[in-house]
């Protein structure tokens, strides 16, 4: 079976806190954009904060890394594309495109890696069943 490709795309515009006195976006917002990215896609493919906490399970950030390219500045629309990347380890792992709608230019790249906590937050070391129950809906594994 051919694993699917799961991206998504969503669109932000940059406000004026989100920069700093030079008016491009400060760096460590960028985090934030990938969060946007990150509640986008499981919001739109069933795999939402709130659908992995109904679950009884958190997914905490152990990893997180960023390239800039080309600033964004104050008014600019950003798209933001995450993809997940398939695993068989008990993780959630996107990488992040961010581009500046008016002219493509990739503003920024990264990726992110989450692990599985119960609700007692200790980890889990065998993907939870809801989130093998995603990906066969998603048609990564049979």
């Amino acid at each position: 079976m051919e694993k699917k490709n799961l991206t998504h795309r969503t669109e932000i515009v940059v406000r004026f806190s989100e920069v700093d006195s030079m008016g491009i976006v400060w760096h460590g917002n960028y985090a934030k954009y990938f969060e946007d990215g990150r509640e986008a896609f499981g919001k739109t493919l069933g795999l939402s904060y709130l659908d992995v906490y109904a679950n009884n399970h958190l997914t905490p950030l152990v990893k997180l890394d960023f390239e800039y390219k080309t600033p964004l500045e104050y008014g600019d629309t950003a798209i933001i594309e995450t993809r997940f990347i398939d695993h068989d380890a008990a993780k959630i792992h996107f990488e992040y495109t961010i581009y500046n709608k008016k002219n493509n230019k990739i503003a920024a790249t990264g990726e992110s890696i989450q692990v599985f906590v119960n609700l007692d937050r200790e980890l889990v070391l065998i993907s939870p069943e809801f989130f093998l129950e995603w990906k066969k809906k998603m048609g990564l594994i049979e």
